[in-house]
């Protein structure tokens, strides 16, 4: 019997047809896996922060963010769903042995609940007609508590509006004021030129819009009568979102691997769906057709499913190493919000279509304020490298520093988490600077004092302990970038600036490695480092195995330099590329004169004005 990874690479995800099977052919899998009342999905016995009972009914709703879809739209019929009907009988039933139970503040069945809000929107047929008079009252009664409790203050807030929408379509009574105080809420949150924030404060992630841009477009699509002027905000923020948003996503399908709740995978395309869905087109519907369709191949083709053929949790190979406290063995199905279009008739225009390439207008090179990024990409559109500044604020979400706070991210090495605190091999600091007293405990950035992000450079200044400050400029580039430091500090420390990650496989890697620079390459790519300025000695890190999020092997051509009290000056060259070609050989050069830092790249110059005096 075929394994659902060997059948899901031989889908061609041409047709609707070819997309419902792609999603039956994730589900299908999952049959023997439901409790004895339908009620709970058992998908594996790694813990989460809830309980496994909790865990069991997050499986179970996550697979209704396919299937929900895929019955609103032409196919009416699928077994799977007779297990599910059976087990929202039994889960919102208090006399049942599998009942879904009460909630509380920041629970996360708030979280699954959203998911019944959508049903009852698309498949009233489905989920409410065929219930009894008490069946009825104990659903609309189950998820009618999520009026009363706290939902985290980020796009959680969401929660309860598409639950309460949903109990409106279907004509129960529902928390009007709760809706509009929530909605009101969220709109805190929005930075302008369609960013939200994942918060006050929060970081600009995939949560806005796989979550908060996802969930608006459902909102606006259905209740687009009762509140006309939100409906079109939403649209419209939308629209102006996907023109960034675009260039986080690659020509061969793949998308920026950055922030958090990354074994969420495929759900990196679900924005694209929700335009689809509601009915707006800052692309063409052939241009949004092919970023979900490779977006989908690309994921299919990597070893994401487990010998049971089920979604693991981890990026491109199961890895609990970079995991949130949040993700169960259940977690990654939310990936399935990305089949949001079999909603839609199979005469809809973007079936009928054609699949659109990546864009050839979309400009190589992209300025994201909000989000404190510059984007550029190769001269392919194959790799994409997003420059960061970090943040002023700070989470205590799992590995924070590793998902938000690199200097650079990149599509084609991924990022490295760490495995342990003990030294660089445990540390894998790729794209940061890494700062010990000697003792072999490193840290890094983990917030910004001051960010700034210039048309040619960014800007950071930050303190990896009260009486050290680092200031960082970065200069990017594709494939060559510089990174300038100024460290002054009051005590003797231990540098390491990490370069690009490089998968690690059987074929053989060829290394350069001197004094000054070392460079390493291979089928997977290629990778170096060199210093421009500074005592630095460049060396080959061989990480812990799983900490990177792409390849479970690497290896991190990296800088290391003793830094003495007072003020040093570092500045390193930086290469990554997909593909070794001629590239290599254009190296930048750094000179300084009249207190600015000049940066000398093939083709352009970069003056960086604010430098400290007396280099």
């Amino acid at each position: 019997m075929q394994t659902t990874q060997a059948e899901i690479k031989t889908n061609p995800l041409k047709t609707k047809e070819d997309v419902e099977q792609a999603l039956k052919q994730i589900c299908n899998p999952l049959k023997s896996s439901y409790s004895d009342g339908f009620a709970r999905l058992q998908l594996g016995n790694s813990g989460v922060a809830y309980s496994d009972s909790i865990a069991g009914m997050e499986g179970f709703s996550r697979i209704l963010w396919g299937l929900v879809p895929l019955l609103a739209g032409d196919a009416k019929e699928y077994d799977i769903w007779d297990f599910h009907l059976q087990g929202i009988k039994n889960g919102t039933n208090p006399a049942h042995e599998e009942y879904w139970g009460r909630i509380n503040d920041y629970d996360q069945r708030i979280v699954e609940m959203a998911v019944f809000g959508l049903a009852l929107l698309l498949i009233p047929d489905k989920i409410w007609e065929p219930l009894n008079e008490q069946e009825r009252a104990n659903l609309s009664g189950w998820l009618r508590q999520i009026n009363h409790v706290k939902a985290h203050d980020c796009n959680w807030l969401f929660f309860p509006v598409l639950v309460n929408i949903g109990l409106k379509f279907v004509g129960e009574p529902y928390d009007e004021e709760l809706v509009e105080r929530n909605l009101q809420r969220i709109d805190e949150f929005y930075l302008g030129n369609g960013w939200y924030a994942d918060g006050i404060d929060g970081h600009c992630d995939y949560y806005g819009p796989f979550a908060i841009h996802y969930y608006s477009l459902i909102y606006a699509k259905y209740m687009e009568k009762e509140d006309p002027i939100r409906a079109v905000t939403y649209k419209n923020r939308a629209e102006v979102f996907a023109k960034d948003f675009i260039h986080w996503f690659a020509s061969d399908g793949s998308a920026l691997p950055y922030g958090r709740s990354l074994t969420y995978r495929f759900a990196q395309a679900a924005f694209w769906s929700a335009c689809v869905f509601g009915n707006i087109e800052p692309f063409s519907l052939g241009v949004m057709k092919g970023l979900i369709l490779r977006n989908l191949r690309w994921w299919f083709n990597k070893p994401i499913f487990n010998e049971s053929n089920r979604l693991t949790v981890g990026y491109v190979y199961p890895n609990l190493v970079m995991a949130e406290n949040y993700n169960s063995p259940g977690s990654p199905y939310w990936a399935l919000k990305t089949f949001l279009p079999l909603a839609l008739d199979e005469e809809h225009p973007f079936w009928q279509v054609q699949e659109e390439e990546y864009p050839k207008d979309v400009e190589p090179k992209s300025i994201q304020r909000l989000p404190h990024l510059a984007l550029y990409k190769d001269v392919t559109n194959r790799h994409l490298l997003a420059f960061n500044t970090g943040h002023i604020s700070t989470n205590e979400h799992t590995h924070t520093s590793a998902k938000y706070e690199k200097f650079v991210y990149s599509n084609v090495f991924g990022f490295s988490v760490p495995r342990a605190e003990w030294g660089l091999a445990q540390g894998a600091f790729d794209c940061m600077l890494a700062l010990s007293e000697g003792d072999n405990l490193y840290r890094v950035k983990r917030k910004s004092e001051e960010i700034r992000v210039e048309e040619d450079y960014l800007y950071m200044k930050w303190k990896p302990w009260h009486d050290v400050e680092v200031k960082t400029w970065l200069v990017p580039g594709n494939p060559w970038h510089v990174r300038i430091h100024r460290i002054e500090t009051n005590r003797e420390l231990d540098a390491a600036d990490g370069g690009f990650a490089l998968g690690l496989n059987d074929d053989e890697l060829t290394k350069i490695q001197e004094q000054e620079q070392a460079f390493v390459r291979n089928q997977l790519g290629a990778s170096g480092v060199k210093t421009l300025y500074g005592n630095g000695r460049a060396e080959l890190i061989f990480p812990n195995a799983n900490t990177n999020l792409i390849n479970p092997r690497t290896v991190i051509p990296t800088i290391k330099t003793k830094v003495h009290q007072g003020v040093t000056l570092l500045a390193s060259a930086v290469y990554g590329e997909k593909t070794f070609s001629d590239s290599f050989h254009l190296m930048p050069k750094i000179t300084f004169a009249n207190e600015q830092i000049i940066i000398q790249f093939s083709k352009k110059e970069v003056k960086i004005g604010d430098s400290p005096p007396a280099l």
